[in-house]
C-alpha cells in the first residue's frame, strides 16, 4: 500500500496527454486559422469575408456533430477514435495549403470541424471525468490553462513561418507536425477508462482502503440522457452553455472597443495580452474552486466576477489600470467555458452518460459561436459603440445566475423522483 501512494497515479499522465493533444488542436491549429487570413486573400485575391464564412461552415458542422461524436466517444475505443480524429482536422489543415479556390476552405472546413468536435470539445471532458473522482475540478482547469499556454506559446511560431514560409508551407508544416506529434501521445497514454488500465480513478481508492472495492462503488452514477432530456436542468445548462460562449466572444471585440475608446493598437494589443494572463489564472482558481466549494457556487461567484469586469469596462473611463484590471478579470469568464461548463454537466447528471449529455448541452456553445461574433459586429456597425453590448452581458451574466439555480432545483427533483441513481 505504501509502495502505491509513492507512485504516480496514472490520471495524471492521461491529463498530461489530454494537455498536449487539445493544446495543440486548440492553439496550434484552431487558433492560430485567423494568421493565415490575410496573407491568403492577398495571394489568392478572395475577399476576408468569402474566406472567414469557412469558420461559420465548422461552426455549423460542429453543431449537427456534437450529439452523434458524444455517442461514439460512448460506444467505440476512445484511442482509435482520436487518431482518426487528429487526422481528420490535422489533416484537413495540412491540406488547405493545397488550396486555390475558397471552395477548397469550405469544403476541407468538414473534416476540420468533425475531429475538432473530439479533439478540442468533447476528449477533455469526457476523459478527466471517467479518470478523477478527486479533483475533477482542478484537472479541468489546468487542461484549460494549458490549452491557452500552448496556444500562446504556437501563436509566434506560426506567424514566423509564415512570415518565413509563406502561407501554403506553413498550413502543411503545422498541420503534419501536430499529427507526428499527437498520435503516438495518443496511442503510448490514452486509456478511456481506470478498469481498461485495472486502476482506480483517483481518489476513489480513498473512500474504501479497508477491504476489496466493491462493483457498487465503480458503478457509474447518474442519470441517462433521455431523462436529462426531460429535466428543467438539461435545458438551464444548454442556455448556460449559450450565454457564457456569448459573452466569452466579446473578447475578440475588445481591441476594437478600446481603440473606439481613444486608445492606440499597442495599448489594445497588450491589454489582450493581459487578457490571456487572466484566462490562465481563472482556469486554475475556478478549477480549485469547483473542488473546494462545489460547481454550483463556483458559478455564481464566477458570474459575478464577470459582472465587475463589464461594470469596470463601462465606467473606466481612461484608466489604463482599470481596464487592464477589468480585462484580466473577463478573462475567467472565458475560461470558465473549459472549467465549469463540464463541471456543471457532471454535478447535474453524473457519470452514467455523461459524453452523450455533455455533447448534447454543448449544442448551446455551438449555437452561440455562430450568432454572437456576428451579433456584436452589427450592434457596433449600427450604433457606433459597444455600450448596448455590454448592458447585454450584464443581463446574459444575471440570467446565467438564475440558470445555474433552476437547473440544480431540477436535479433535486431528478433525485427526489428517484431517477438520479
Amino acid at each position: 500500500m505504501g509502495k502505491n501512494k509513492k507512485r504516480i497515479h496514472y490520471a495524471w499522465w492521461i491529463l498530461v496527454a489530454l494537455c498536449i493533444i487539445v493544446g495543440l488542436g486548440k492553439g496550434g491549429l484552431n487558433n492560430s486559422a485567423g494568421l493565415f487570413l490575410s496573407p491568403i486573400t492577398k495571394d489568392l485575391g478572395i475577399g476576408m469575408g468569402s474566406l472567414s464564412l469557412y469558420f461559420s461552415v465548422s461552426a455549423v458542422v460542429t453543431m449537427v456533430f456534437l450529439p452523434i461524436g458524444g455517442k461514439m466517444m460512448a460506444k467505440y475505443d476512445t484511442r482509435l477514435l482520436l487518431t482518426i480524429a487528429i487526422v481528420l482536422q490535422a489533416g484537413a489543415f495540412a491540406m488547405f495549403g493545397l488550396m486555390k479556390s475558397v471552395w477548397g476552405w469550405y469544403l476541407f472546413a468538414i473534416p476540420l470541424a468533425v475531429g475538432g468536435v473530439f479533439i478540442t470539445v468533447i476528449a477533455g471532458p469526457v476523459l478527466i471525468n471517467q479518470w478523477f473522482k478527486k479533483s475533477n475540478g482542478l484537472a479541468l482547469g489546468i487542461l484549460s490553462a494549458a490549452g491557452g499556454l500552448l496556444g500562446a506559446i504556437a501563436q509566434p511560431i506560426v506567424g514566423s513561418l509564415i512570415a518565413g514560409h509563406g502561407w501554403r508551407s506553413s498550413y502543411i508544416i503545422v498541420g503534419i507536425a501536430v499529427i507526428i506529434i499527437v498520435v503516438p501521445i495518443i496511442m503510448l497514454l490514452i486509456n478511456k477508462s481506470p478498469q481498461d488500465k485495472g486502476v482506480l480513478p483517483f481518489g476513489m481508492g480513498e473512500t474504501n482502503q479497508s477491504g476489496p472495492v466493491n462493483e457498487g462503488e465503480t458503478s457509474e452514477k447518474g442519470v441517462e440522457l433521455k431523462v436529462a432530456k426531460k429535466s428543467s436542468a438539461f435545458y438551464a445548462l444548454i442556455v448556460f452553455f449559450f450565454l457564457i460562449t456569448s459573452i466569452a466572444s466579446f473578447s475578440m471585440h475588445i481591441p476594437t472597443y478600446l481603440m473606439n475608446k481613444g486608445f492606440d493598437v499597442t495599448f489594445a494589443g497588450n491589454v489582450m495580452g493581459t487578457y490571456m494572463i487572466g484566462v490562465l489564472i481563472g482556469s486554475l482558481i475556478i478549477g480549485f474552486l469547483t473542488d473546494r466549494i462545489g460547481s454550483k457556487k463556483t458559478a455564481v461567484f464566477a458570474m459575478t466576477v464577470g459582472l465587475v469586469a463589464i461594470c469596470l469596462l463601462l465606467f473606466s473611463g481612461t484608466s489604463t489600470g482599470i481596464i487592464s484590471l477589468a480585462v484580466v478579470l473577463f478573462g475567467f469568464i472565458s475560461s470558465s467555458i473549459g472549467t465549469l461548463g463540464p463541471a456543471l454537466a457532471s454535478s447535474l447528471f453524473g457519470n452514467k452518460e455523461y459524453s452523450q449529455i455533455y455533447s448534447t448541452a454543448s449544442l448551446g456553445l455551438a449555437v452561440a459561436s455562430i450568432l454572437a461574433l456576428p451579433a456584436y459586429g452589427y450592434v457596433y456597425d449600427f450604433t457606433g459603440t459597444y455600450t448596448p453590448v455590454l448592458y447585454a452581458i450584464i443581463f446574459m451574466l444575471i440570467t446565467n445566475i438564475i440558470c445555474v439555480i433552476v437547473a440544480f432545483r431540477g436535479k433535486k427533483k431528478m433525485e427526489q423522483d428517484g431517477l438520479w441513481n
